[in-house]
């Protein structure tokens, strides 16, 4: 009796969401267009990592070789984005991550990817407001930080920050009560900011390359011997630790860890796949918005971070705001209000980026039981998640007032990491799956978007999915490497599953031994290169076995391409930068998950709408697959 007990929670926490192609209508708003998605991606991206991040890693992680760490951050989002991309032309309704993960890998999956999410969004929401009002705070003279110090101290170092930040906090209620007011309103503000901050990124890129020199690329430890530093800083900076001199001083490890930092200022491209159900177009708009806006953001992070280093020598710059003190090095004292504009601009988008789609992954949570049912509440007037909204928002508001800038962005990076990681695993099996009607994920695009040529394709394609599926093979060895079914079918549903979670074990032992033993491999013990060469061809072994599976025809608006090999790379590129975060990052995200197991196994697993409809039979597969035909 007991082991059927535990084995119906294990199906339970197992179930996958199935996705009704027969409800066409959305509780929210749908008056999104593509431009509204692409502002929205690149405003709540180029937010605090542009202005502040860029002078902190090329200080003490890379020195010039920033663009090469922006590079790789950008290689890892852009790999994470195109995964984005397809879940969002398959399912194009809210909730993301969350959702995607809930209709291929099950429940349990779906409840830790999104509360992951919640995690990112909250902490994004914190860190933006607390950098906002430190270049307020800096513009004016720095009375607030001042009052602070003076009347509200907290005494509890390590844990929470020096310094509440009052300000921060009446920035996210204000901009909290104008996403109650409406989809359609937000978009127009995040606009307007998101154009003012490209021009004075444009600004900054071309004064820096007409003001900079070369020079500051090719410097040499003789330089920073005192003397020579006193005429090199003209801010008086105290230079600490300034690596061997030239364009990569800290080596490539200073890089790699350069870009597990500047991977945080790429997070807020997947606010763009919260949006399913308020684009007109999502199908074609989630894709085109994730790449465009990623592209974008690397062009002026790259660009920027070059003019930076070319205006004023690496270990000279401010870590807290480098752009002025860089113009002020080179005689431009004045753009220092340009920049200030360009940087509050950014900061205002990034903020809205991060708070936009926080409440509608809640929402989502919500409706389907995870979270608490009054978070789902849907104002009519507006048609946006009130008090998923307001709650989110008192919560990252709290967080802002009581903690530190640095310890919320390592945080909110390994729970997009993590998040990235299980939307790549779930397009490996959902790409190999048999049994896929089309409409099941593409219920969004309905017919006045299609033309008759695709009508007839959907339809035909469709029915040949119903009435023709492939006949079942025996596992041999054949099987796995030449199996003689076109379409996927059962067992290499199941090989890929299998063999998907055997590459992320392969990955997590790589990654361990690569960052953790890398001491090991310094003194070129045997063992540490015996497991990284081992788990490097066994992996590729696997991949092969993926890559022989016969894949799913499913037209879609927009696929990965360069399948298994892709979603493989960008699954170890966020497992490596995972490894990268320090030993506190990990013990506050392993309170974070207790928190929200507590909740799942308190809570969600009782209430979940997919165990409703099992249980009273009224929606099952088969009733979804008669609707869409």
């Amino acid at each position: 009796m007991g082991c059927k007990a535990l084995l119906h929670v294990g199906q339970q926490m197992l179930r996958r969401k199935v996705v009704d192609c027969s409800r066409e209508d959305s509780r929210l708003s749908r008056c999104l267009n593509t431009f509204d998605l692409v502002a929205l991606g690149v405003g709540s991206t180029l937010g605090a990592g542009v202005y502040v991040l860029a002078g902190a890693v090329a200080r003490e992680n890379a020195g010039p070789a920033i663009v090469i760490s922006f590079l790789i951050a950008a290689l890892a989002s852009v790999l994470a984005g195109l995964c984005y991309g397809e879940f969002g032309a398959r399912v194009p309704k809210t909730g993301s991550a969350y959702l995607y993960s809930y209709v291929t890998v099950g429940e349990l999956w779906a409840f830790i990817t999104g509360w992951n999410l919640i995690l990112s969004y909250i902490i994004g929401t914190s860190s933006v407001a607390r950098a906002w009002s430190a270049t307020f705070d800096e513009l004016i003279g720095k009375p607030i930080g001042q009052f602070s110090r003076t009347h509200m101290a907290l005494n509890a170092p390590g844990v929470l920050a020096e310094n509440p930040d009052i300000f921060a906090v009446i920035i996210i209620l204000i901009l909290t009560g104008l996403l109650t007011l409406g989809v359609k309103e937000s978009a127009m503000v995040n606009k307007i900011f998101t154009c003012v901050n490209v021009l004075v990124l444009g600004f900054i890129m071309v004064s820096g390359f007409v003001k900079g020199s070369i020079k500051n690329w090719q410097l040499t430890k003789e330089d920073f011997l005192q003397n020579a530093s006193i005429h090199l800083c003209s801010n008086n900076t105290k230079i600490e630790n300034p690596g061997v001199g030239g364009f990569m001083p800290f080596g490539f490890s200073g890089v790699l860890s350069g870009a597990a930092t500047c991977f945080y200022a790429f997070v807020g491209f997947d606010c763009i796949a919260t949006t399913g159900e308020e684009v007109k177009n999502p199908q074609k708009a989630i894709p085109v918005g994730i790449v465009a806006s990623l592209l974008i953001c690397f062009v002026a992070y790259f660009g920027v971070s070059a003019a930076l280093t070319l205006m004023m020598p690496y270990p000279c710059l401010d870590k807290d705001s480098p752009l002025p003190d860089a113009f002020k090095h080179v005689g431009w004292e004045g753009a220092k209000y340009a920049v200030a504009v360009g940087s509050l601009c950014a900061l205002s988008t990034s903020l809205l980026g991060s708070m936009f789609p926080m409440p509608r992954v809640i929402y989502a949570m919500a409706e389907d039981g995870l979270l608490f049912k009054f978070l789902a509440k849907i104002n009519n007037r507006t048609k946006t998640p009130i008090i998923a909204t307001l709650t989110s928002g008192a919560i990252a508001a709290v967080m802002a007032f009581l903690f530190d800038l640095k310890d919320l962005v390592d945080l909110m990076s390994i729970g997009t990491l993590l998040a990235y990681s299980l939307v790549a695993a779930c397009v490996l099996v959902l790409r190999y799956q048999p049994e896929q009607p089309n409409m099941v994920y593409q219920m969004a695009r309905t017919t006045d978007e299609l033309d008759q040529v695709d009508q007839n394709e959907l339809v035909s394609s469709s029915d040949s999915q119903m009435g023709f599926l492939p006949e079942a093979e025996r596992f041999s060895l054949k099987t796995l490497l030449s199996p003689q079914n076109t379409d996927p079918f059962k067992l290499s549903g199941l090989i890929v599953n299998i063999s998907t979670c055997l590459i992320a074990i392969l990955i997590i032992i790589f990654c361990i031994v690569a960052v953790l033993g890398k001491e090991a491999l310094m003194r070129k013990e045997l063992w540490a290169f015996f497991v990284l060469i081992g788990s490097v061809l066994l992996c590729l072994v696997v991949t092969v076995i993926i890559w022989r599976q016969p894949e799913s025809k499913t037209k879609l608006s927009f696929k990965v391409p360069f399948l298994p090999v892709l979603p493989v790379l960008s699954i170890f590129v966020n497992v490596y930068l995972m490894m990268q975060l320090d030993q506190g990052t990990w013990i506050r995200f392993a309170v974070w998950m207790l928190i929200g197991f507590a909740i799942y196994f308190g809570y969600g697993l009782w209430h979940s709408e997919e165990a409703s409809l099992a249980a009273s039979q009224a929606r099952t597969p088969d009733s979804n697959l008669d609707h869409c035909k």
